[in-house]
């Protein structure tokens, strides 16, 4: 049976061939443990070193700054315990968006019944947070402000210039989960004035189970796993040196083809949008139209719930839904409810997100297909 058409890349990338080129000679041959004197750790130990300065040269930092972990949720939540620790938090306060991830949002919540205090920045209609919207909530409590790169769902880029340097003028710790946005936008630390980054390593078409986190040289953290001193001491336990390579590879990737990448998946996101704004009248586009990832649609249909898209489309195209219908109710995404976004469109939310291996063939054939599904539906309703 013929596979669906990948339409989900902000849910998980399959595997480069060069990444799994890369990877292959340490499942079969070089099984050593980095850490070890002899022979069998020299060369997982170089392809460790060698990763660590491919992660490095697409963010722009130095190889000591990379701290290799387990994925996107492992980086987030370091980079939250690390600064606020596990002791003395009443009073601390940590400023974020409405809008993240719950890789973010649970490890805050989980602070809060612990006497942190967390305020939930909002966004404004195209899901942006604006700088003075956080200027007004820094006080003298604050120590760290977190807010992602660019959303998930929607493909927003948020304004991470202003905002870090909001929070370098008040001597504030500034995360930014950036899971989304490797290999489809430029993320620099330097130029974004960062202390910290998260890296997924299966958003940016490396295995899952991989991930880093940027930390600024000079930032202390309070650690969160004890153990050996893997890591610069940092992220005890035995690396998972295949992972890593893969993570090391998939970001010379990235770097190597940003700039084309950037150019035909915004070609193919616009033909999709312009398609299917061109066959049907009633939908509505979420996220900013400019500052946003080159590779995401967000798309509303009005009067027509999500699952009954998802189940309609469901053996021609994967793609994700922005809301959840239940038998006696709707929820919607908590990123819609944010913005705002009229609940008779938000039910009816699609999210379709495209990659480097995504044609015009597959887009054409995606805009036929959602089209005659909507107007089946909506003759149903």
């Amino acid at each position: 049976m013929r596979k669906p058409i990948y339409l989900d890349y902000n849910a998980t990338t399959p595997l480069d061939p060069e990444v799994i080129s890369a990877m292959k000679q340490f499942v079969e041959d070089e099984f050593g443990n980095p850490s070890s004197s002899h022979l069998f750790g020299i060369e997982p130990k170089r392809a460790v070193a060698n990763a660590r300065r491919q992660v490095a040269s697409l963010i722009g930092c130095r190889e000591n700054e990379v701290i290799f972990t387990s994925g996107g949720t492992e980086s987030n939540n370091y980079a939250i315990f690390g600064v606020t620790g596990f002791k003395d938090l009443l009073g601390k306060k940590i400023i974020t968006s409405a809008i993240e991830h719950p890789a973010i949002l649970e490890p805050l919540k989980y602070l809060e019944t612990m006497g942190v205090s967390v305020t939930y920045v909002p966004v404004d209609e195209y899901g942006c947070v604006s700088a003075e919207s956080v200027k007004s909530e820094i006080d003298d409590k604050t120590v760290l402000i977190t807010v992602m790169h660019s959303n998930n769902e929607v493909g927003s880029i948020q304004p991470i210039n202003e905002v870090s340097g909001l929070a370098r003028s008040h001597n504030i710790l500034f995360h930014t989960d950036a899971s989304q946005s490797l290999g489809k936008t430029p993320c620099d630390v330097k130029g974004l004035g960062v202390d910290m980054l998260t890296i997924a390593g299966h958003k940016l078409y490396a295995p899952k189970g991989v991930g880093a986190l940027y930390v600024r040289e000079g930032i202390s953290l309070n650690r969160v796993l004890y153990g050996a001193g893997q890591e610069m001491g940092m992220r005890p336990g035995t690396e998972n040196v295949t992972g890593i390579v893969g993570l090391g590879k998939a970001c010379e990737i990235a770097e190597r083809d940003l700039r084309q990448n950037m150019i035909t998946m915004k070609m193919l996101r616009d033909r999709l949008r312009k398609g299917l704004s061109d066959q049907l009248d009633d939908i509505r586009f979420n996220g900013h139209l400019d500052q946003c990832l080159p590779n995401t649609l967000s798309v509303s249909f009005g009067g027509i719930e999500a699952n009954r898209i998802l189940e309609e489309i469901g053996l021609d195209i994967a793609a994700s839904a922005g809301a959840a219908c239940h038998s006696d109710h709707i929820k919607v995404s908590h990123v819609l409810e944010a913005m705002r976004a009229p609940i008779e469109y938000a039910k009816g939310t699609i999210r379709f997100s495209l990659g480097r291996y995504t044609n015009e063939d597959e887009i054409d054939q995606a805009i036929r297909i959602v089209s005659k599904a909507i107007k089946l539906l909506g003759s149903l309703k």
